[in-house]
């Protein structure tokens, strides 16, 4: 996306307190136009597709349908669309699934302005939005008490996946799921910032995966 197209967003929220305030807040940003808002997941799968967002930021429970069966669906139909999940962090089990169904990343709902402005611009751009000093907490919080079904199938399926990696690729993923930057992880490693990127990249591509947090998602798994 050009620098000067300026970026629909769709807000999918059902307290309407909440989608007042984004919208106020980021309407006023450089650069981003507020085009949609929903309150629930059902009526987003209707106004969002209609609406041209690029990018979306979805609240996980609501009623009637919930964010992350509206994430699969609306990913399902529109692969291009960014969705952001929008989280409360210590509360919400459904945002590992989130994640896996390819979401661009997640939002604590307290996030601050400008790095909410950051974000939605950093997803619209292409690039995954994800917080790597908190990436591995969030996995750890999510699983904790409930690993969910299909746990050993899961560990399997990843452990075949990660095998699909050379030496060092699997020491990039591992710092990934450590939730370091790219930066940390060439400090870590004696390596170049360009050949981490390089790294990450190849990673993304023989693991099929679209972001940071599903990396990490299958490194978990796979030590499960």
């Amino acid at each position: 996306m050009s620098i000067s197209t300026p970026i629909s967003l769709a807000v999918v929220d059902d307290d309407p307190m909440v989608r007042a305030a984004l919208g106020m807040m980021l309407g006023g940003s450089s650069g981003i136009s507020v085009v949609a808002e929903a309150e629930n997941g059902e009526e987003a799968l209707r106004v969002v597709p209609a609406s041209g967002a690029d990018v979306v930021l979805m609240d996980i429970r609501m009623p009637v349908r919930d964010g992350l069966s509206a994430t699969e669906e609306l990913l399902r139909s529109h692969p291009d669309l960014k969705i952001i999940v929008l989280t409360t962090f210590d509360t919400d089990d459904m945002v590992l699934r989130a994640l896996r169904t390819g979401a661009a990343g997640f939002l604590l709902k307290d996030t601050k302005p400008a790095r909410l402005v950051e974000a939605i611009r950093t997803v619209a751009a292409g690039e995954p939005m994800l917080s790597p000093s908190v990436t591995a907490q969030l996995i750890a919080a999510v699983t904790r008490d409930d690993p969910g079904p299909g746990t050993d199938d899961r560990a399997r399926a990843a452990r075949e996946a990660l095998a699909g990696l050379t030496e060092r690729e699997r020491d990039v993923a591992d710092g990934v799921a450590r939730g370091l930057s790219n930066a940390e992880v060439a400090a870590e490693l004696f390596m170049g910032v360009p050949t981490v990127k390089t790294h990450v990249g190849r990673i993304f591509a023989k693991l099929g995966v679209e972001n940071r947090v599903q990396v990490a998602i299958l490194v978990h798994d796979a030590q499960a």
